[in-house]
């Protein structure tokens, strides 16, 4: 079971190795070292030490998606009747389409990311979430180009 209250002490040199691994998970334990500006082993120590914390909790792998098979990504926030919200999380969570359903705070209770193969899918989605009951109002951005993407 890990061990939870290193993840409250973090100190500056475990903040900047874990903001190091996020941008680059495979950097070579050298280079991270290098970067921290400390010895390998206490670097390797450090990370060991915020495994076993369950601060760190896995690696990921970043795949390219195909770009040969065109899709729309989109961004729906959805404003809902606060009673329906259990019942709203479900019915979207049912979508395909729909990749994360965040909740949000402001004028929107919810934001879905959305990828579909066409706009006359995404249209056809949006027309799905606007007919489950609860849903108030959506307002929908067409997603262009990625700048930057990280691992959370």
């Amino acid at each position: 079971m890990p061990k939870t209250p290193l993840a409250a002490n973090l100190d500056a040199l475990d903040r900047q190795l874990i903001e190091l691994l996020k941008v680059n998970a495979r950097l070579p334990m050298v280079n991270v070292a290098k970067a921290l500006g400390c010895a390998r082993s206490t670097a390797q120590l450090r990370l060991k030490a915020l495994e076993d914390a369950g601060v760190i909790t896995g690696y990921t792998v970043g795949v390219t998606t195909n770009r040969s098979s065109a899709s729309i990504r989109a961004m729906v926030l959805i404003s809902i009747e606060s009673k329906n919200e259990h019942d709203v999380v479900r019915a979207l969570s049912k979508r395909h389409e729909i990749t994360k359903l965040y909740s949000v705070s402001g004028r929107y209770d919810l934001c879905a990311m959305l990828l579909t193969e066409s706009t006359h899918e995404l249209d056809t989605v949006l027309d799905r979430i606007r007919a489950v009951k609860g849903v108030v109002d959506t307002f929908s951005t067409v997603l262009l180009s990625t700048k930057l993407e990280r691992p959370e």
